[in-house]
């Protein structure tokens, strides 16, 4: 059975208005923390064991605050715990201004080999209103310090939805991004929680029409531009989904490490560890749930039915029993009627212009 690891950095050196991950902005205690992340890898590599590693990625947070030596002791220390001959994919998120092409070099050197690059946006208003550190000069030339620095798997992000920019600006944006020849797009829409910066000022995002019309123009561009579109929100180049996200969508088991990271067994086991910088490095154990037949069962349907592939019914069948399947198609019947979603052998999943509407549909499967 293969399985992931994920490395949460917790540190951020500026805070962005809509971001709701937990972080600090306080370096202070970056050390404790990646010793801690150390001992905890090695206390918990038994939930991974008898697996065999395939991705490790590394979240945040900005892990880009670390040094490349940091994060190569990291991946030297998963290297002794697990299986690893198999890894195919070592991810790092990075924000455009800490990419030198020097930096990048030694993240090669020491065991990355694919970037997922918070750009966000190529316009400089949105990018200020945001609250990010970088311009749109920087995401460009980070891109092209990656490139020189011999990385052939970059992932970017994009967030639509933003009351600073028109129709025909994002569509600008997501043109851009496209010429940029970059593996891997991710587009999120702007989400407002209460407890950001956004939340406590108020801020809207732009209203659901405009929103869905901008969700259209992504999908209309990338399709054009050769991207696949094989999740909700997200798109690659042939050959370069997101192996780590994939994982985590077909219900392998992972190991989360740091503050606030998740775990799951594979099977019905969720752990997490307390978003807490000081209970993290002081030791307190994860707390954890098992979910029910139900709930797994509905988590399985909801996560499936957000991937280009849908529901397999047999893997339905065989994980939850023939019951769970004929409620299944039944509930999916009149969508079917609709052409909201589609079916192809054993396999149920949306036309890809209705996803803005997959929402609604989902729950009628709960």
């Amino acid at each position: 059975m293969n399985s992931s690891l994920y490395i949460h950095i917790p540190f951020c050196k500026k805070l962005c208005g809509y971001c709701d991950f937990f972080k600090s902005v306080s370096l202070t205690h970056k050390d404790e923390v990646l010793r801690r992340m150390a001992e905890e890898m090695a206390e918990r590599a038994p939930l991974l064991e008898g697996t065999t590693l395939k991705t490790i990625y590394f979240g945040g947070g900005t892990p880009t605050v670390c040094t490349p030596e940091e994060i190569g002791a990291l991946l030297s220390a998963a290297a002794r715990l697990f299986d690893c001959s198999e890894v195919t994919e070592v991810t790092v998120e990075a924000n455009p201004d800490d990419l030198t092409e020097e930096y990048l070099r030694e993240l090669r050197r020491v065991g990355v080999n694919r970037l997922s690059i918070g750009i966000q946006s190529l316009r400089d208003v949105d990018l200020e209103f945001m609250n990010r550190r970088h311009s749109s000069a920087q995401a460009v030339e980070a891109i092209r310090c990656a490139r020189r620095a011999g990385f052939d798997n970059i992932s970017i992000d994009l967030i639509y939805g933003l009351p600073t920019a028109t129709l025909e600006e994002w569509r600008e944006v997501v043109e851009g991004a496209a010429a940029l020849g970059v593996d891997h797009i991710s587009a999120y829409h702007l989400t407002i929680e209460e407890r950001t910066p956004f939340g406590k000022k108020g801020v809207c995002t732009t209203p659901e029409e405009l929103s869905d019309k901008e969700y259209e123009v992504l999908c209309e561009v990338l399709r054009k531009a050769g991207y696949e579109h094989y999740e909700i929100s997200n798109f690659s180049l042939p050959g370069r989904r997101s192996q780590h996200n994939s994982a985590y969508w077909r219900g392998t088991p992972y190991l989360g490490l740091g503050p606030g990271a998740h775990s799951f067994d594979g099977r019905r086991t969720r752990s997490w560890n307390i978003p807490s910088i000081k209970s993290y490095f002081e030791g307190v154990a994860p707390e954890c749930e098992t979910l029910s037949a139900t709930e797994r069962y509905e988590e399985v349907v909801m996560v499936s039915l957000r991937t280009a592939e849908g529901v397999d019914l047999s893997l339905l069948e065989e994980e939850f029993g023939p019951r769970c399947r004929a409620q299944f198609e039944v509930t999916a019947s009149p969508f079917l009627e609709q052409k909201i979603l589609l079916r192809k052998d054993d396999r149920i999943f949306f036309a890809e212009e209705h996803w803005l509407v997959s929402d609604s549909v989902i729950a009628e499967f709960f």
